[in-house]
């Protein structure tokens, strides 16, 4: 019989994960349509601009519509590329890491520096001259291209970098899209600007009322597209108005209660009309922002931007013509302002911020990270081709293509350069520079409380808390529980704590066999009768329960007794309070350290996960770390505390000049600083990665055993 843990997966990424994939996997294909459209340029030159030149027109009665097919592919299908960015910049903020709006200051400000130095590196090369009008080419990042550069430089990258990274071309996209409003649109025209707008505003007051109906907001966005066409403003900025408008938001349990009723009264009358309802019920329980991303991210990274990549690499690349290009002020603008303005803007911007607030604004990954996420946000193309293409025309528009392009790939090897360096760091320096020490935002409202949580593990002090909220007839629960219980056994300072989500929609026996664990906790014995439970889940009727409480040696007439009265009723509900407050709606969900975990349920990936957990939660404890903070430090038994456990004893007391604990309970034979003959291989390199004098030298920062380090970070 196959493993059903093999098998199983979760039904769902997290939206951003996934965003995150998708935006990295269409990198490839993004690259690869800008090289065929540079061979296409210079091989058949006018058979390229004639395709793209192709007229095209539509006619409603008197009124005409028309446009060239590059055109339409950068003012019309791109409208769906900026859609998908308003869609994820409004997820960032309903459910995201901005959700916490003390976050979003330093994104924005960071984001608007990067949008500022590059335009003024360009204006020092052209200020004064008729190509001046050109400087919105340098400033925005290619969030594609800039997530690819990430991919390549390497996957154990945190998710914290990558999101620090599309916190700021999110930013930086919706401020270069009111700049092509702004200052790259034509001759405005007030009427049909005014019935644009206005045709938002309806569909900004459809969204206040709750309309779901999707055909209505179709009409409604072309039209709006159509207005702001003939009013001389880009049209590209309806899609990102409506994604901005479009809310986020997790399923509720209330709406998935009503799509089980939906379905199962369709499953006892399989008629048509019960069928279209069930359909209904079902699509509106998920945010109109998930099913929006999921029919528009796809076709837009995949098929749109490649195409406009296609239609838009029109360079004639030649020796005379790289010569002039490479000296003009167009070009060198364009590049340095990528390859130099963005990732000191973006790196020093957050580095003055800190410092200015005394570490009130830090960003939410470390500063290596924000180094390499700044030489990334210095890749662009998608909107720095649609401004030059609106700025330039003729030779210069091919200088700025070329400018963009370079610092393109520039941009992309000093990405590599530094994670590669990064990651090349021993193993402290290494977390440190990626994490920071900025804590995770909390996902579980309701806190772990010793004295009324069940917790497995230690009850205090726990480096990683994982939480699940579980239902006993839940068969992924069942299958979930052998993972979590080879993580309890393998890692003695996980703190498991269960909570109970009885789902009694799906599963009637749930409800009693949550009651029936409360009962066996109040005779102390919660924990072999949840394991029971989990291990015989086609078995939970009260005769069954009763059963188990005499294996268990029970006291039965009192088990009985608790569960005709429903004593564990109320410790339930609380549960199922909690549950709802952290928008809980499906089982088994799982927290690590507050923070919803939302990848697959393998032994392999959890383990990833919490490795990762416990590597935040060290470099949150460091700052803390002084001389002498908690007993256990003064043990002579080195790492005997939840805390020094992790550093092997290796603490430094610089404060006061006082020896590592290690070296102190040790003695003379001053161990880890000189080999250990009884230990081959355990010198003072391999031990402290730096040996003496990094011990001496390194003050508050302290040592830590190389052996603890690499697993923390994710190494073999």
């Amino acid at each position: 019989m196959t493993d059903p843990q093999s098998q199983w997966r979760p039904s769902r990424r997290t939206p951003l994960r996934q965003f995150l994939r998708t935006e990295t996997g269409s990198a490839a294909i993004l690259a690869a349509a800008a090289a065929v459209g540079l061979i296409w340029s210079n091989t058949t030159p006018s058979g390229y601009a004639a395709f793209w030149s192709t007229g095209l027109k539509v006619a409603v009665g008197t009124a005409t519509l028309s446009l060239d097919l590059r055109e339409f592919v950068n003012s019309g299908l791109m409208a769906l590329f900026f859609l998908v960015v308003g869609l994820e910049a409004r997820r960032e903020l309903d459910m995201g890491e901005l959700r916490a709006r003390s976050r979003l200051t330093l994104p924005v400000m960071a984001g608007l520096a990067g949008l500022c130095l590059p335009v003024v590196i360009y204006l020092a090369f052209n200020a004064g001259t008729r190509n001046a009008h050109g400087w919105g080419a340098a400033m925005s990042t290619d969030t594609a291209f800039a997530l690819g550069s990430l991919a390549l430089a390497g996957r154990g990258l945190p998710d914290r970098v990558r999101t620090f990274l599309l916190s700021v071309c999110i930013v930086d996209d919706l401020l270069s899209l009111v700049v092509i409003a702004v200052a790259y649109s034509g001759s405005i025209k007030a009427v049909p600007l005014v019935i644009g707008f206005a045709f938002l505003a309806v569909v900004g007051v459809l969204r206040l009322r709750g309309n779901r109906n999707g055909a209505t907001y179709l009409a409604l966005g072309v039209a709006a597209w159509v207005a702001f066409w003939n009013s001389g403003v880009d049209p590209i900025v309806t899609g990102l108005v409506i994604g901005l408008l479009t809310y986020a938001a997790p399923a509720s349990r209330t709406d998935l209660e009503e799509a089980t009723d939906a379905f199962r009264l369709f499953r006892e009358q399989p008629t048509a009309e019960l069928a279209r309802e069930a359909q209904d019920v079902v699509r509106t329980a998920i945010s109109p922002n998930d099913r929006l991303q999921l029919i528009f991210h796809p076709a837009a990274s995949y098929v749109i931007v490649p195409l406009f990549a296609l239609a838009n690499t029109d360079i004639q690349i030649s020796g005379p013509f790289l010569a002039h290009a490479y000296a003009s002020p167009i070009t060198l603008g364009i590049l340095l302002g990528y390859v130099v303005g963005k990732p000191v803007a973006i790196a020093g911007f957050s580095y003055l911020a800190a410092r200015v607030t005394k570490n009130r604004l830090t960003p939410s990954a470390g500063w290596g990270a924000v180094l390499g996420t700044g030489t990334a946000a210095g890749m662009g193309f998608t909107v720095s081709f649609l401004i030059a293409s609106l700025a330039f025309s003729g030779t210069a528009l091919s200088y700025a293509k070329l400018g963009t392009l370079t610092g393109l790939i520039v941009g992309g090897l000093i990405t590599w350069t530094v994670f590669r360096v990064i990651t090349a760091l021993s193993p402290p320096r290494r977390i440190l520079l990626l994490y920071g020490r900025q804590e995770s935002i909390t996902d579980l409202i309701v806190p772990v409380d010793p004295d009324r949580d069940h917790i497995r593990g230690p009850r205090e002090n726990a480096l990683v808390t994982l939480v699940e909220y579980g239902d006993f007839q839940c068969p992924f629960c069942g299958q979930a529980e052998p993972v979590v219980r080879k993580l309890i056994s393998e890692y003695g300072e996980l703190r498991f704590v269960f909570r109970h989500l009885p789902l009694t929609d799906v599963h009637p026996q749930a409800q009693l066999a949550a009651e029936a664990a409360e009962a066996a906790g109040k005779q102390g014995k919660f924990w072999e009768m949840h394991d029971t439970l989990m291990d015989h889940q086609g078995g939970l009727a009260f005769r069954d329960l009763v059963g188990y409480a005499g294996e268990l040696d029970l006291d039965t007439d009192q088990f009985i007794a608790d569960l005709r009265d429903h004593t564990g009723a109320d410790r339930v509900a609380e549960d199922v309070e909690s549950a709802d407050l952290a928008t809980v709606s499906g089982t088994p969900t799982f927290f690590l350290n507050g923070k919803r975990y939302h990848g697959a349920f393998d032994l392999l990936t959890f383990k990833e996960a919490v490795r990762a957990a416990k590597a935040e939660a060290l470099i949150s404890a460091l700052p803390a770390w002084g001389p002498h903070e908690h007993p256990s430090c003064r043990s002579a038994r080195p790492g005997s505390c939840a805390r020094c456990s992790l550093t092997g004893g290796w603490r430094r007391t610089a404060a006061r000049n006082r020896r590592p604990a290690a070296r102190r309970a040790a003695g003379p034979a001053r161990a880890g600083l000189r080999r250990d003959t009884r230990r081959p291989g355990r010198s003072a390199t391999s031990v402290c990665s730096g040996g003496r004098r990094r011990v001496r030298a390194r003050g508050r920062r302290g040592c830590v055993r190389a052996a603890e380090w690499p697993r923390l970070a994710g190494r073999p």
